[in-house]
């Protein structure tokens, strides 16, 4: 993902086939993330070691989002592949993951993040570790952790008539900085989401009510201000979800305030029409955006909190059981 300059912020309104109410329902959530899940579920991937695209480590986190989603209760496991291409010229398959609960229901909520590393630490302090890539403990495991959370503590309890999309996305952090060489900029970005969102499996009548990208969630002490697109596009997504973090005693979390405009996966989908909003850390005290361990060796499981992960995933939870 990268942070773009207010000043830089246009777009089309997302059109969505129905958007979420802004008036906000009691929470009743009969389902709780755990702290300690989700901590596991990290590291278990960084374990692995870097997941970038087209190594081994990159096709055993593939194993593992697949084999979780199935013991977990999913109905449906599919994998798309796509070819992309990076801001470098290289080709890679793009491996975009989904798991679906309760798939014939038409009314549906689309979660997803992406799990693929940097193959980079463009942003550490020592220039000897610049080409070398990053756990992404955070940026990139601390995602999916929260979807396969909500998977193990919500698969087969879902609110009825519901339906859950959980979207494990490839080939997100292989994008170009805007001060490197190339001029491609936000192009090379998103690039399986790009790929997934020109073949979405949905219709109009079981398209998603909503979307929430979860990206860098595992912070330390981290907030989540209101992503300047998502608050653009998708507003009355974002209205709710504040509004109920705020109800379920996590204000302090999600500061009523705007963020940063991030170029990340939830462009593509509202571009492709699908209410979707961004969870991100985007403005942080010390760097003013992301967090300090962003695409540096030290995004590692040492500076993963696991209390950060819990509210955030919470907040998503009684989200959904407020739909």
């Amino acid at each position: 993902m990268l942070l773009l300059a207010s000043s830089a912020c246009s777009g089309k309104k997302a059109e969505t086939a129905a958007a979420a109410d802004a008036a906000t329902p009691e929470i009743s959530a009969p389902v709780k993330a755990d702290a300690d899940s989700l901590y596991a579920l990290v590291e278990a991937q960084t374990s692995m070691g870097p997941r970038t695209p087209g190594s081994a480590a990159h096709a055993r986190c593939r194993d593992f989002i697949r084999n979780r989603l199935k013991a977990y209760g999913a109905d449906t496991v599919a994998v798309q592949q796509a070819p992309v291409t990076t801001f470098e010229g290289k080709t890679f398959t793009a491996f975009n993951i989904m798991g679906r609960f309760n798939p014939g229901a038409s009314r549906r909520v689309l979660l997803l993040a992406h799990y693929d590393t940097r193959p980079w630490a463009d942003r550490d302090a020592d220039p000897a570790n610049r080409h070398r890539p990053i756990d992404g403990a955070n940026d990139g495991a601390s995602g999916v952790a929260g979807l396969l959370e909500i998977a193990r503590v919500a698969g087969d309890r879902l609110p009825e008539g519901l339906g859950l999309d959980l979207l494990f996305v490839d080939m997100e952090d292989s994008g170009e900085i805007a001060d490197m060489e190339s001029d491609s900029g936000d192009d090379s970005w998103a690039l399986g989401t790009k790929a997934w969102a020109a073949a979405m499996p949905y219709t109009f009548d079981n398209w998603p009510r909503y979307a929430i990208l979860l990206d860098m969630i595992g912070g330390r002490d981290a907030r989540f201000h209101r992503e300047y697109f998502s608050e653009q596009r998708a507003g009355q997504v974002v209205n709710r979800v504040w509004s109920i973090a705020a109800q379920s005693g996590f204000a302090d979390r999600f500061p009523n305030s705007r963020g940063g405009a991030i170029d990340d996966d939830h462009l593509p989908l509202l571009d492709a029409g699908v209410a979707c909003i961004d969870i991100i850390e985007s403005a942080n005290p010390e760097t003013g955006s992301f967090n300090p361990t962003w695409h540096t060796m030290d995004d590692n499981l040492a500076n993963i909190d696991r209390r950060t992960m819990q509210e955030v995933v919470q907040v998503v939870l009684n989200t959904l059981y407020s739909d």
